[in-house]
């Protein structure tokens, strides 16, 4: 027994490698020590758990030997099994027979008791029992407790009746099949007793917290209330659940009494006068917490919830630590979206990524999500210093993943960028830079001409030049019949890819994404709102019947990363943003979950319309064929590509015309472009390839 209590041989002390930056050889920013070290996402550590029984079902038990360090932790279990295996065997034969065991079958028990001893706890090792922690026993460590025993029983009495220790006395069945139960229920008791104590509140921590009534009966909900249970310093007292199931009303979870459904909650509120109300739904909808924090906001209830999913994938696994005051994303009404991860790992996985704009919402966004299927080797672009440097430290330091190369360049220069393709050969691009302020971009058009339009030329081209997999372009719905300099950039981005995509000397699969306006990302509407709440309005909207298309950030890139595994050539594929939200509804809601009444306490102004700017965005023009795609929220535009030597020539007399820094020329031939594209049936398009195209710079800015 004490060799299995040892641990292996400790490896060797490799030196700590220095981290590298330049030229390497793929991969090598993905070894620590000199073994491949797998990112995780935040705390998760599934991926290694999932190693370690990928290991287990190859090595068998054995592997349970090896990873077993003696402490005394580990000792102390073992010395209880002793016990319980034991008292076990020696319950079950003074049950058998009601005045004591005769002479014969004491002096069996007595021979027999270290045998079984030695064979229980060798099989309790063999299984595991002691890499558990007994205060975190769950169902299924009670299943492997069982198989556990009911093998180490079998293998005792099979022992026991082959060697025969007494001669013409055999082992009673009975007492063998109380000796399976009694063990069963002492090993098991002992572990759930062993949590009950440990998990107990600490007298000197009992205390009365915030009261609190949590809506939910689920397995988030259990979590909580647990956690909320046994760590009186959190400061909640939970007193009472809300469950839509009636069949649960007035049962009880870990004492807790469900009170009704949601339809009660008034009758509920009003009886208990809670605290607080905490949502603990992860997947509930929109329009259900919408419902319960109005509800909540009648009787001067403050509402918390527990995240979304997205956040509790990609965060903390510490439930209580995630509570936090409901945010607006929280009550838009959008439904959780199915990320197929083995579709993305199809064609991101094991290859080298290459994002430009990685130190913006979007660009963030996608290098974490990206960062989840293990490219081989992703290459963060970026002309911004500060958000370049805090993505790769995040993508570091957070979640582990040690194959991010930050590349600061400009994507308007030609040059730069072919020496970044010729340095990384990427064999997927997501190009995500670009400027989005409509307002900003009215009054520095030059820029959102050279920075979107050009930029977006020069980085597509370089990726048919070397040979890239996959191109995916980040769009807009402001590229859709656009009125505003910033939209009119985007919408000639979405031609240069779809008359990439077309060419058939281009082996590169081109495609764009186009999607409505993204929750919290920097300078968008509902950060503009939180400030104006905070210093106590007015909060501006600019035309009461204004409405947007709203989705959060992780939503909307976990979509992006999937229309690239669909992805055709020459494609434009436009996400399922839902039903358009009106923007003095979400002021109104942004208010409310501030704990204020809209007018009353924070007044509304409207403001009107900036020039260019839509009442309505759309998604598509009339001319596009919308069809659906494998994904129910991603769909398929169709039209013909616009001629790409005409649009070769125009854009070759847009460059020259920033390059010279004629504003009202760039705005002019901008609007002269979207107004009448020349587009050609798909087909017939030019054959000239990419890097003739590239051949002929417009200027120094973008060659």
């Amino acid at each position: 027994m004490c060799g299995l209590l040892r641990d292996a041989a400790p490896p060797a002390t490799r030196p700590a490698l220095p981290r590298r930056r330049g030229r390497f050889v793929p991969g090598d920013r993905a070894r620590v020590g000199g073994e491949l070290r797998a990112p995780a996402l935040g705390r998760d550590r599934r991926g290694d758990a999932g190693a370690g029984r990928g290991c287990r079902a190859r090595c068998g038990p054995c592997h349970a030997v090896k990873h077993f360090p003696v402490n005394r932790h580990r000792l102390w279990q073992l010395a209880a099994d002793a016990g319980i295996v034991a008292a076990a065997w020696w319950l079950a034969f003074e049950l058998r027979f009601d005045n004591g065991p005769p002479v014969y079958y004491q002096t069996l028990f007595e021979r027999t008791i270290l045998i079984v001893l030695l064979i229980k706890l060798t099989v309790f090792v063999l299984f595991g029992f002691y890499n558990r922690w007994w205060r975190y026993v769950s169902t299924r460590d009670m299943w492997g407790a069982a198989r556990g025993v009911i093998v180490a029983s079998l293998v005792a009495d099979v022992t026991i009746y082959l060697v025969a220790p007494v001669h013409n006395v055999r082992l009673p069945r009975s007492v063998a099949v109380m000796d399976l139960l009694l063990t069963l229920a002492f090993v098991a008791g002992a572990r759930m007793l062993a949590r009950t104590v440990i998990e107990r509140p600490r007298g000197g921590l009992v205390a009365r917290g915030k009261e609190v009534i949590v809506v939910g009966a689920g397995d988030a909900a259990q979590l909580i209330l647990r956690e909320m249970l046994k760590t009186p310093a959190l400061g909640y007292t939970p007193i009472g659940l809300i469950d839509d199931d009636p069949r649960k009303k007035n049962l009880r979870l870990h004492g807790i009494r469900v009170l009704g459904t949601t339809d009660d909650l008034p009758h509920i509120l009003r009886d208990n006068k809670p605290d607080e109300l905490l949502i603990a739904i992860p997947s509930a909808a929109g329009s259900t917490r919408q419902r319960i924090v109005e509800i909540a906001h009648e009787f001067s209830v403050p509402v918390k919830t527990l995240p979304g999913l997205y956040e509790l994938i990609s965060g903390d696994l510490d439930l209580a630590g995630q509570i936090r005051p409901v945010q607006v994303e929280d009550v838009l009404g959008r439904e959780q979206v199915e990320v197929d991860f083995a579709s993305i790992a199809s064609y991101l996985s094991q290859k080298t990524v290459l994002v430009t704009g990685a130190g913006g919402s979007i660009g963030a966004e996608l290098c974490r999500q990206i960062a989840r299927v293990l490219p081989t080797r992703l290459i963060l672009v970026d002309q911004a210093e500060t958000p370049l440097f805090e993505i790769e430290r995040e993508l570091l330091d957070e979640r582990e993943f040690t194959a991010a190369m930050p590349v600061l360049a400009d994507v308007k220069n030609r040059a730069r960028m072919r020496q970044v393709f010729e340095k990384y050969q990427p064999d997927v691009v997501f190009h995500a830079a670009a400027y989005k302020h409509v307002p900003l971009m009215e009054s520095n058009s030059l820029e959102a001409a050279a920075n979107n339009t050009l930029a977006t030329k020069v980085v597509a081209e370089i990726a048919a030049e070397f040979g890239a997999e996959r191109f995916v372009l980040i769009s807009t719905d402001k590229a859709v019949n656009p009125k505003t300099v910033m939209g009119q950039s985007k919408a000639v981005c979405e031609w240069v890819v779809e008359a990439l995509g077309h060419r058939s000397d281009v082996q590169t699969r081109f495609v764009a994404v186009r999607f409505g306006n993204v929750l919290g990302s920097s300078g968008s509407v509902i950060p503009i709102f939180h400030r104006q709440i905070e210093k106590g309005g007015p909060v501006t909207v600019t035309h009461p019947d204004m409405t947007r298309y709203f989705m959060t950030i992780p939503e909307a890139v976990s979509l992006v990363v999937q229309a690239g595994a669909i992805g055709g050539r020459g494609q434009v594929f436009v996400l399922d943003m839902g039903e358009p939200v009106r923007i003095l509804d979400l002021a109104r809601n942004m208010i409310r979950l501030s704990g204020k009444e809209p007018e009353t306490d924070i007044p509304i102004s409207f403001v009107g319309a900036r020039p260019g700017e839509k009442l309505h965005e759309e998604l598509w023009t009339e001319s596009e064929a919308v069809a659906g795609t494998t994904h129910p929220k991603i769909m398929r535009t169709s039209r013909p590509p616009v001629d790409p030597v005409w649009l070769d020539e125009r854009l070759r007399e847009l460059g020259q015309l920033v390059a010279a820094g004629d504003t009202l020329e760039v705005v002019a031939k901008l609007g002269e472009l979207v107004r009448d594209p020349k587009r050609e049936q798909i087909g017939t398009a030019d054959g000239r390839s990419a890097a003739a195209a590239a051949a002929e710079p417009a200027a120094d800015t973008v060659s």
